[in-house]
């Protein structure tokens, strides 16, 4: 009941919350939506000692069987972590948020897409249908487009959600494809299935296309280089948002795809190759980038990015496991993927800090440049407690849980380095320098982050506002998230053993029940490669930190002025000026033209399928023809051809509706009265219009076209009724398939209805027509918007607003 729960609870309340944000005053709407998380994670709380035995949580609803989609639900270890985290932090940002947007926001919008957001992310991590989870998936990149633009009077927020959406959902496309390349594989969109196929895959041709597809959905939406352009420009979304999507939930949406299709994927040499590398390579440019950073929600954005770098690449590492020849090997590299769950966890409570953190400087001095900062250490104690917490966690220090994720890092770098089971190994011994190089690059941020903003001297010149401590209300989250940091720091084995440690199984499915896949964790092994290497971080990043502005002249020399913003914004220059010049091309404003290019297409597509394939044979063999059928022939042959010689919008009218009462009597004559019906009525309407309109219409001045223009058009005419009557002559006989005639006819006993029209249009037919209907509906919204939110007379506002 959970599970399902989990996912409508949030939507439930989201689609209550414009009623309730008009009844409630603004200030006490944020604690009524703060309840909804919280049950959630009480919930996922009460049954996490049944998940940490290693029992689930499932539950599955028919959903559109036919197609083998159901919404299939389930919660193991590994969506165990997601859902806390999404629920628990979502929880201490709803608390941070009623203290943080004012009053004059539009709270009930922003609570609205932030529950949209919660919903959709719980149902990316507990659903086990590939659909479902794709529906979900995209789901959080709408939601997250939202509340990125929350301010969309900024022109920044515009454009970071638009860039946002447009990577992520191209990466969402891109793992449909992969989706569906597997279920043409296995035959089942359910994961549990898949995996218990994995065996059977390796060998078929859409295997290292679908792993490639998958790849690009995770990388995109974890911000994996070269995807990462989007999160720094998806700062400009509020800092609560910033705290919960791109440092908790959203940016490890990619993270969760690739721990669970690990067991897919995993133990081939593509996999842990493009996941390893590209992992490392996003974590030396982005803790690189992060130093250069003046803005603090920009270096944060940065540093995010390395971080997802750094735990995509152990996930990488532990792949290894599933292809190692030894089992000591096995359980070695598999705890380079507990590492990754544990940093990840570690990661969502240090960065959530520091976000809050950066929220609270900008909320009181009202501004984020660091260059304009200084001295705030006095002023704000709290604060200046909580960054040095979550700042000295991110760089790997103790006494902070970071410390203790950094070492297993630097200690599952050296071991994969030293025995990679895969081709090239020789080059893996790259992986724990370059982490390491990254994390003095990290170390010094860090100290940026603390010294730059809280130490120094005070600068209030440079500022509007006298600093002054938070509310506590709004100290009050990132208090939480500190004592988690320092907490895990003191107890690690308890996240390990309760939270990390049951979604061992459902990464390294094969290695389930290995002794030594859950490792003791503790901040002291001896005098040992990883505490070696951290304490070279220690001395590199305070040398480069000292020696800063000596050597931060680098970041203007090429390459490293080099920004792939350049070229994302290149594409999409090129882009909108070749849609633009190619629309204004086209779009001509003349009906004459339109239809041109619907002819065309359809002549050249339609045709050549038809003559190229040999498909055309037309069956010319007539049965007995009634006079009066010849009659009503030449009547409309006549209507047709006199049509366009006509001098009057009247008589064109009443050729037209000549075409379709004939039309209408020829369907009673051939036993279709239904159709004859509605072809009456659709006629009478269409007739009625017309001549309704012609009284606000200009007067009627026939083009005087060139004769060449004449030919063409009739051309295109004679081509078309030409094709239309050849398709008509070959389905004539065109017996290879049985006829579905028969099927329908039964209708009655499939369906229950004693029309064979209206069964085929209300059951066989039922999701074309719904959608049929929701085109309509969506057609109505905007004319009814249109009509109501007219512009005021003079300008001004849109009335409504």
């Amino acid at each position: 009941m959970l599970v399902i729960l989990g996912i409508i609870f949030p939507f439930a309340v989201a689609a209550v919350i414009p009623l309730l944000y008009r009844l409630v005053p603004n200030r006490h709407i944020g604690w009524f939506v703060a309840a909804v998380p919280l049950v959630l994670f009480a919930g996922l709380l009460r049954i996490l000692p049944r998940i940490a035995s290693g029992r689930t949580a499932d539950v599955t609803v028919p959903w559109i069987p036919e197609a083998g989609i159901d919404l299939s639900l389930r919660i193991d270890g590994l969506s165990m972590i997601f859902g806390l985290l999404i629920t628990g932090v979502g929880a201490l940002v709803v608390l941070y948020s009623i203290y943080y947007l004012s009053e004059r926001e539009s709270l009930g919008h922003f609570y609205t897409y932030l529950l949209m957001f919660m919903g959709s992310m719980l149902g990316v991590v507990f659903s086990d249908n590939l659909m479902v989870l794709y529906a979900f998936w995209e789901l959080t990149s709408i939601s997250s487009f939202l509340l990125i633009a929350f301010w969309y009077h900024r022109k920044g927020s515009r454009y970071g959600a638009r860039k946002s959406m447009l990577i992520t959902v191209f990466g969402g496309i891109a793992m449909l494809a992969g989706f569906l390349m597997l279920y043409a594989m296995t035959g089942t969109f359910s994961i549990r299935e898949i995996i218990a196929l994995r065996p059977e895959l390796s060998g078929e041709a859409l295997f290292i296309p679908a792993l490639v597809l998958v790849l690009l959905g995770a990388f995109t939406k974890s911000a994996q280089f070269p995807f990462h352009i989007w999160l720094p420009d998806a700062m400009e979304a509020p800092t609560p948002v910033s705290a919960y999507l791109h440092s908790a939930t959203m940016v490890k949406a990619g993270i969760y795809l690739i721990a669970r299709f690990t067991p897919v994927f995993g133990g081939t040499d593509t996999w842990f190759w493009t996941v390893s590398i590209v992992g490392t390579v996003t974590l030396l440019w982005g803790s690189f980038n992060a130093v250069k950073q003046n803005d603090l929600k920009a270096l944060l954005a940065y540093s995010t990015i390395s971080q997802l770098g750094l735990i995509m690449s152990l996930l990488g590492f532990g792949s290894a496991a599933l292809s190692a020849g030894t089992d000591a090997g096995k359980v070695l590299f598999a705890q380079a993927g507990f590492a990754a769950l544990f940093y990840m966890v570690n990661h969502s409570t240090f960065k959530g800090l520091l976000f809050m953190v950066v929220g609270i400087v900008d909320h009181e001095l009202g501004t984020r440049d660091i260059r304009r900062l200084g001295g705030l250490m006095t002023l704000m104690p709290v604060t200046f407690t909580l960054a040095v917490i979550g700042s000295f966690s991110m760089a790997g220090l103790p006494p902070f849980n970071g410390f203790l994720g950094k070492e297993m890092f630097f200690e599952s770098a050296v071991d994969i380095g030293s025995g990679n089971p895969f081709a090239g190994a020789d080059v893996s011994v790259l992986f724990p320098v370059i982490g390491w190089v990254a994390s003095v690059f990290t170390f010094v941020y860090c100290t940026i982050i603390v010294y730059r903003t809280f130490l120094g001297p005070r600068q209030p010149e440079k500022v509007d506002r006298v600093p002054h401590e938070a509310p506590k209300g709004m100290l009050l989250p990132p208090v939480i998230l500190g004592i988690f940091v320092v907490g895990i720091f003191f107890f690690p084995n308890l996240a390990g053993k309760y939270v990390i440690g049951p979604a061992m199984p459902a990464v390294f499915p094969t290695l389930a029940g290995e002794s030594g896949l859950v490792p003791e964790i503790a901040a002291w092994h001896g005098i040992n490669t990883p505490l070696l290497m951290s304490l070279g971080v220690i001395a590199a990043g305070a040398i480069l930190f000292i020696t800063l502005r000596h050597w931060r002249v680098i970041y203007r020399v090429a390459p490293f002025r080099w920004n792939l913003d350049i070229v994302y914004r290149r594409i999409l220059g090129v882009a909108e000026g070749g849609s633009t010049l190619l629309t204004n091309r086209y779009m001509t404003g003349r009906l004459r033209d339109y239809f041109v290019y619907i002819y065309v297409f359809f002549l050249v597509a339609a045709g050549s399928g038809l003559f190229l394939t040999g498909a055309f044979k037309p069956d010319f063999r007539m049965g007995p023809v009634a006079v009066y059928e010849v009659a009503f022939v030449l009547i409309m042959s006549f209507a047709a051809i006199a049509m366009p010689f006509v001098k009057s919008r009247i008589t064109a009218t009443l050729l037209n509706g000549v075409l379709g009462y004939s039309i209408a009597i020829f369907f009673i004559y051939f036993r279709a009265p239904d159709l004859a019906l509605t072809q009456t009525v659709i006629e009478t309407v269409t007739t009625v219009l017309f001549l309704l309109c012609f009284r606000f219409l200009p007067e009627w001045k026939p083009e005087r076209a060139p004769a060449r223009k004449k030919i063409f058009n009739a051309i295109i005419a004679l081509g078309a009724g030409a094709l239309v009557t050849g398709f008509a002559l070959t389905v004539r006989g065109y017996d290879i398939f049985e006829t579905i005639s028969g099927y329908f006819e039964d209708s009655y006993t499939l369906a229950g209805g004693g029309n064979i029209v209206n069964a085929i249009l209300g059951d066989f037919r039922a999701f074309d027509t719904m959608l049929e209907v929701v085109v309509l509906f969506i057609a109505g919204i905007g004319v009814y918007t249109l009509i109501v939110l007219r512009p005021r007379k003079g300008g001004g506002d849109i009335e409504g607003k």
